[in-house]
């Protein structure tokens, strides 16, 4: 499958910001406020975003857990809807552009639009070629007990089990390991 750049920003995007979402009840939010928000859309590059404001952020955290509810989709169908209702409450107005030292992409959302739309409409569109191409088993949650972080898996023979940012399958192995040497010995 192949992903072009401004797709793949949009995965991160969406994939970071899915993983915002606090995991259980004593993990704390990792978009608690404002500031938040705006380091966010800073660190991921989001162009084309004004002043942002607290209403924009309780709308961010709405298409967050619209997306989280993508990646644990059971099937295509499933996910094919929930990614129709982003785009369509988005407001989506494709068009060409080349900014910031990038070749010419598509962004999918309005001129002016929201930031929640913005990244409704961009993230949306980068899931969206996922179930086009029959490939949505890629968008995945980490498979480590302690864990449910989202990831697209990239890998070329869909192997991909656990998240990259916490070092999930080499803790699972390392703890496979000791219990077999333990076993071993005992």
């Amino acid at each position: 499958m192949l992903i072009t750049h401004d797709t793949r920003c949009a995965l991160d995007t969406v994939v970071d910001l899915v993983n915002t979402a606090p995991e259980d009840d004593a993990t704390p939010d990792a978009l608690p406020d404002l500031a938040a928000l705006e380091d966010f859309v800073r660190s991921h590059e989001v162009s084309d975003v004004g002043v942002l404001s607290e209403l924009d952020l309780t709308a961010v955290r709405q298409v967050r857990g619209l997306f989280a509810a993508v990646f644990a989709a059971p099937d295509a169908r499933a996910s094919a809807g929930l990614i129709n209702d982003l785009i369509a409450a988005a407001g989506t107005t494709p068009r060409l552009t080349d900014h910031d030292g990038y070749d010419w992409h598509v962004h999918y959302f309005a001129p002016g639009a929201s930031i929640a739309d913005h990244l409704a409409a961009d993230c949306g569109m980068a899931l969206a070629f996922f179930v086009v191409a029959g490939e949505q088993e890629r968008l995945r949650r980490c498979e480590a007990p302690d864990c449910r972080r989202a990831f697209v898996d990239l890998s070329r023979n869909r192997s991909r089990r656990y998240c990259d940012s916490r070092t999930c399958g080499n803790r699972l192995h390392v703890a496979a390991y000791r219990a077999r040497r333990k076993e071993a010995a005992g």
